[in-house]
């Protein structure tokens, strides 16, 4: 679905709506998140959904001669979509508004190339309205991924009446549909072509000042978010959230997208025999939500408008398999010990323990009052004063001694390790290496129940 942007840019010294400074002159440390960026790195797990005329045809990519006719399912259901996703333990939701085929899942003035033109609910239904609607009831958050590249349109060949066109729909899909989440900027099949990204997102930070975008490391100067660079659900190097691009640094966390069936984004007929098993999916939420990043998990409801059982299902597992696995935190019921120190060990992922003032390496230790075995630890980095931790480690009081259970360098929004089972009265977060002193949210550990790992 995704491929790195090959744009020419419009000259421009606009910033992103974030802070960004010379490489030359400051510190990745020196930079921080906007309040929007950390509200948006606390979800964690959001779907992506892919629907349209590519559902009928057994596609995954249009062309744009399509006939809107062919859109026709028989019962579309966004509830549906949303419980399952939100049983899987997402957090959000992106509707996939239109794709590069053109076809619009709303009811757009600027085209005639959307649901207004299919048979379906006689011309009169609103995909993106009923699956906004859906998301809000279920209490999850709704952004659009409206594709620049429009293989239908035949106003794309003229840069400048296509940004017209496109800024147009744009504003509808900010101004009725209420709050966005997030807004996904794809350039898939955009070489060589001119957009005017800055008009973009002046357009959309009009209506919708609160939204992350999300885009390419091609789009570094406009993205709040960045692509993980592969498909494959799997966050593969140290995640630092700070990057720099073209001597800038700039706060871009990362998110990893993958389909729930290997390589599919839209529906095919008779598919389950790619759809990923338990294992994948929680190996895949452990390189992505475990390495600091977001996970976006792509569903595809089928020809009748809805998520095939099977899907639901897996979904449904999933959710089961994460609450089993990190559902019961040990560390809360440690011994007592001081406020400072609780607060990073109260499941409160509010409340903070913070290093010593000025310090670079520090310990966090809790203590229980009988042994307890574990084999997991997840630890999560207070990031609103930047990301400070630059080595850390995990150990274990055994046999007179501390022995390592694991070490890594970034820890971020949230870092989980497995190692094997270990029995102790006492385990400590070790903090290596710091820039300034480090603040630490949750320090916390589970028993996966398996003799090993």
């Amino acid at each position: 679905m995704r491929r790195l942007l090959g744009v020419v840019l419009l000259p421009t010294l606009w910033m992103g709506g974030m802070t960004g400074l010379r490489a030359q002159t400051a510190n990745a440390v020196d930079l921080k998140p906007s309040p929007q960026q950390v509200e948006w790195q606390d979800l964690e797990f959001g779907v992506i959904i892919h629907f349209g005329t590519n559902t009928f045809l057994n596609r995954e990519w249009g062309d744009g001669t399509a006939d809107p006719k062919v859109f026709n399912p028989s019962h579309v259901d966004p509830e549906q979509w949303v419980k399952a996703a939100k049983a899987a333990g997402a957090r959000y939701v992106v509707l996939v508004a239109k794709h590069h085929d053109g076809f619009c899942l709303w009811p757009t003035e600027q085209t005639a190339y959307s649901v207004a033109s299919s048979p379906w609910m006689n011309g009169k239904g609103d995909v993106v309205r009923m699956t906004a609607k859906a998301a809000h009831k279920y209490g999850l958050k709704f952004g659009v991924y409206l594709s620049p590249w429009d293989r239908h349109d035949p106003r794309y060949k003229d840069s400048a009446a296509y940004d017209r066109y496109y800024l147009s729909e744009l504003e509808e899909l900010a101004t009725r549909y209420g709050n966005l989440v997030e807004f996904w900027l794809d350039g898939a099949g955009s070489a060589g072509h001119v957009y005017n990204f800055q008009k973009i997102e002046e357009t959309l930070r009009t209506y919708q000042p609160n939204t992350v975008v999300f885009a390419d490391m091609g789009l570094f100067e406009y993205g709040d978010a960045r692509w993980v660079g592969n498909e494959n659900g799997v966050i593969p190097y140290e995640n630092w959230n700070v990057i720099d691009r073209h001597g800038y640094l700039r706060w871009r966390p990362v998110e990893a997208d993958t389909p729930l069936h290997q390589r599919h984004w839209f529906w095919h007929p008779n598919d389950q025999t790619s759809l990923k098993s338990v294992d994948e999916l929680m190996h895949i939420y452990e390189s992505t939500v475990g390495h600091g990043g977001q996970l976006m998990l792509g569903l595809a409801p089928d020809d009748r408008g809805l998520l095939p059982e099977a899907d639901v299902d897996r979904l449904r597992q999933m959710g089961e398999a994460i609450r089993a696995r990190y559902g019961n935190n040990l560390a809360v019921h440690h011994e007592p010990t001081d406020p400072n120190t609780a607060s990073a060990l109260d499941g409160d992922a509010d409340t903070f323990w913070s290093a010593p003032a000025g310090s670079h390496a520090a310990t966090l230790e809790v203590r229980f009052a009988q042994p307890v075995t574990f084999d997991r630890a997840l630890t999560m980095e207070w990031l609103n004063d930047g990301q400070h931790v630059e080595k850390y480690a995990i150990e274990a009081w055994q046999g007179g001694a501390w022995k390592p259970l694991a070490q890594g360098y970034a820890i971020g929004h949230k870092k989980m390790d497995s190692f094997a089972p270990v029995t102790t009265t006492r385990a400590r977060l070790c903090i290596l290496s710091s820039t300034r002193e480090a603040h630490i949210r949750e320090f916390q550990l589970f028993s996966s129940g398996k003799a090993g790992n």
